[in-house]
Order: C-alpha cells, then structure tokens, then sequence
C-alpha cells in the first residue's frame, strides 16, 4: 500500500516535502498533483524508478516522458532553446503548458524520445510541484495518471469521480500518493512543439491562450 501524504496546495508544509524527497531519492514512484491533473512521477535521475513509471503506464521506451522544471532556466540546462522559443515560453511559464524541444546531454535516454532526441518539459503553477522539486534538487517525472486509470487513452479525465477513485486505483502501483485536497482541474496540459515553428499539438487547458500568440 502507498503512503499517503497531505500537503497544502498552497504553502506545502516543508516537513512533509521532505519526507517525500527522501523517498524519491531512494527511487519510489508517486502519484502527485499538477496544475492539471494528477500525475505519476519520480526523479529524473533514478533509472528505476523511471522505468517503473513506464511500466504502471504501459509505455513503450519509444515514448518520451514529460518532466517538470521549476523555471526556464532550468529549462535550459535539459533542452535547446532557440530565441523564438525563449520568447514564447517566458510569456507562457508558470503554467499549463508542455513544450517539446530538443534535448541536452542532461536528459537521461530512457525519458527522450529515441529517434528525434526531443522531450517535453513543463513550468507547473503549482506550488506543491515547485516544493518537491526544490528539495529534491532535480525536475520530476510527470505523465497523466488518467489514462491508466480510466483504461482509455484518450477518455476525457473528468469521468473518474473525484480524487479517492484514483488513490484506490494506484494504490497497490505507486510508493506515495500525495493529497492537495483539491480536486484536479479536469484539464490535460496544452502541448507545443518548439523544435521548428511554434504548433499546438495538443489543445488542453488555455490552449487559446497560445494560439493568441502564435
């Protein structure tokens, strides 16, 4: 059974983010909120830990994971950035947005994507997700826990009936399950792809709010 912790979505309580890193750093797995929805994650740097996700998601190792980042900057350090790109996304980030875009050395091989060598990368406006990763020290895993939950890629998240039906559902599969006691927004995240010209390739939560702007 997982451990459940409950943090404030809003000033996560620094003892209990603690205990969470802790457990990420020896490789647990967790199911976590976003700005979005709710999450399976790790730490980037534990091998096992995310191969593990991709085990609970049933994905192939020739789908690339999704990570979070806790500013652009950051960003940086793991993707190549063009001006165009910088530009974009300093007008999009903290929010619910991924962007593709071409790795650095720093992204281990088992999260890109195998043959274009890209990753998606977010800025969550979530202070739990920018918590955890302050402590931690590394970006973590984040891939929608919905559609595993739901047996159906592509079901729209809002037919799980609250937060508990996921708990139930993960709890035997993950180490740690964490409570905002919140429920998610409903919404995947918006997903652009900045390794040439800016495109939606995805239209999730404030998608207009992109196509505004490109």
């Amino acid at each position: 059974m997982a451990q459940i912790y409950s943090l404030h979505p809003e000033n996560p309580q620094l003892r209990t983010v603690e205990m969470i890193c802790d457990a990420l750093r020896k490789g647990a797995v967790m199911l976590y909120p976003t700005d979005t929805l709710y999450a399976i994650g790790c730490d980037l740097n534990s091998k096992t830990a995310v191969q593990r996700v991709r085990q609970i998601k049933q994905m192939s190792n020739d789908k690339p994971l999704t990570f979070l980042c806790p500013s652009l900057s950051d960003i940086a350090q793991y993707a190549v950035v063009s001006d165009s790109a910088y530009r974009l996304m300093r007008r999009l980030i903290p929010g619910p947005y991924t962007f593709v875009l071409p790795t650095t050395r720093l992204v281990p091989k088992l999260v890109m994507h195998p043959k274009r060598k890209t990753t998606g990368i977010r800025v969550p406006d979530s202070p739990i997700c920018l918590a955890l990763m302050e402590e931690l020290g590394n970006p973590i895993i984040s891939t929608s826990a919905y559609a595993l939950a739901l047996e159906e890629e592509f079901e729209p998240p809002q037919m799980a009936d609250s937060r508990f039906d996921l708990f139930d559902c993960f709890d035997n599969l993950v180490d740690v399950i964490i409570d905002s006691n919140e429920e998610p927004s409903g919404q995947m995240s918006t997903i652009i792809d900045l390794t040439e010209e800016p495109e939606i390739i995805r239209r999730g939560k404030s998608w207009e709010t992109v196509a505004a702007l490109i």
